[in-house]
């Protein structure tokens, strides 16, 4: 029951959304998972958008007082300049074990891809145009009117949680695959974003709801 809850709950959050969760993986190992501190990395070009998103999921862990730091907080606008080795990457890993982080959420683009809507529906079987030109005649706007289909984007998003907990091995706790469907405001497509990938992490008990919250109300 409670699982089928929590899939009519994601299909509701989700349905009115340009953002849709596609597939979600938890390691078996692991039922639960309380980070203490988490760094947060939004890898994109966009510096206002990377900006923005660590910000703001920054401030939802320090709501459920969960201490959070940006990775342009830990390390600066320049950290993404140059490319790291993974000799470099181990070193960042150790630091962050040396200050007490034991989990960093790291999320990226991993795919885009076109897509095109016609502005008119497919005709059923039944209704078939059973001449050329009829079906010729109803479909020349396809040379004549450039609003005839219309392009838009599909942008394939990954979210990782790691735990990099000192003395033990630095595992893959969660993953997401979400969409984002032509996205039109930084902002709506953050908040949107981030609001998903919080509620499947309460659902699979990978962090704990907002302070003040009780069940599903908010107090």
């Amino acid at each position: 029951m409670k699982n089928l809850l929590s899939i009519l709950l994601v299909f509701v959050l989700v349905s009115c959304s340009s953002t849709q969760l596609v597939n979600n993986w938890k390691n078996p190992d692991i039922n639960t998972f309380e980070p203490t501190k988490i760094l947060i990395v939004g890898m994109t070009s966009n510096k206002s958008a990377r900006k923005k998103f660590e910000k703001q999921f920054k401030e939802e862990y320090l709501s459920r007082e969960i201490e959070a730091v940006t990775s342009l907080e830990m390390f600066g606008k320049s950290f993404s300049d140059d490319k790291k080795s993974e000799t470099e990457l181990k070193e960042v890993e150790n630091r962050l074990t040396n200050e007490g982080f034991n989990s960093i959420l790291f999320t990226k683009v991993i795919g885009v891809e076109d897509r095109i809507i016609f502005s008119e529906a497919y005709d059923d079987v039944e209704n078939t145009r059973r001449r050329f030109r009829d079906d010729y005649f109803d479909n020349q706007d396809i040379y004549y009117n450039r609003n005839y289909y219309e392009k838009y984007k599909v942008y394939h998003v990954e979210t990782s949680l790691y735990c990099i907990c000192s003395g033990k091995d630095r595992d893959l706790i969660w993953k997401g695959y979400i969409d984002i469907i032509d996205p039109s405001s930084v902002k709506e497509t953050v908040d949107d974003y981030i609001n998903l990938v919080l509620f499947v992490l309460e659902e699979q008990q990978l962090i704990n709801k907002k302070v003040g919250e009780a069940g599903n109300t908010v107090l």
